[in-house]
């Protein structure tokens, strides 16, 4: 980790597509242990930073350091192989695999096959319901469980950190609620967590820290709590 005690961190980054910017100067800090969101009014840019940390994008200037080591616009395989795990938007599975198919997919760097079946012990504890369905083919999962075992795919590398693209996208009410235990769940098993999010009074009110997103700009940072209790962050963001 990083002598400030961040396991990553993006610094002033500016990215986008082609002639046109989207990030003008982000910043956003993680600490080890800890889950921090990312929220803001669509087309504030919350994926584009996802996507310049992951190396999906490769930002115009600026820097991302992950445990100590510079990563900025290094290969997404490459980055994955130092311990940075993603979890893409949309509940991404492998339709006509099964579940225990998808989460070996999901194990595809490592090698040593009782690294793998720990893996798979840690995701099955984690979520029981992939356990009994181990067999089933994914695309018969409900939108829910699809989207645990895109995270559960997400756990099969030990990863220091796991980045989540709106993993309540879509999902009824019940799954939201049962998602963001299981994110708390993960952080108290000392997993790091960054989660982007159009629900944000959800991912304030688990968050350790929060950073508020604008026109590709800083607008808001601080503690989770200290977010859902600001006025102005509740007027323009939270619908208060």
């Amino acid at each position: 980790m990083a002598a400030d005690g961040f396991l990553l961190q993006a610094q002033e980054i500016h990215a986008g597509y082609g002639k046109l910017e989207i990030l003008h100067g982000v910043s956003l800090e993680v600490s080890s242990g800890h889950l921090v969101c990312v929220i803001g009014p669509n087309g504030a840019g919350k994926s584009t930073a996802l996507k310049a940390i992951l190396g999906l994008l490769r930002p115009r200037s600026g820097r991302v350091l992950f445990d100590g080591s510079e990563i900025t616009g290094l290969r997404p395989d490459l980055v994955l192989g130092l311990g940075l795990a993603y979890v893409p938007q949309g509940r991404i599975v492998f339709p006509q695999m099964t579940v225990l198919e998808n989460l070996e997919m999901g194990g595809y760097i490592e090698n040593n096959p009782d690294q793998i079946e720990k893996a798979l012990e840690r995701v099955y504890a984690l979520f029981p319901i992939l356990s009994e369905r181990h067999h089933q083919k994914a695309g018969t999962l409900s939108g829910g469980e699809q989207q645990m075992l895109a995270i559960g795919r997400a756990l099969m590398t030990a990863p220091k950190m796991i980045l989540l693209d709106e993993p309540s996208l879509g999902l009824s009410p019940k799954f939201v609620t049962l998602i963001y235990d299981k994110l708390v769940e993960m952080k108290n098993a000392g997993y790091t967590l960054m989660v982007v999010e159009q629900n944000a009074a959800k991912a304030l009110s688990v968050a350790d820290r929060g950073y508020v997103l604008e026109l590709g700009q800083n607008r808001f940072k601080g503690t989770g709590q200290a977010l859902l209790n600001d006025p102005e962050v509740k007027r323009l963001y939270l619908g208060g």
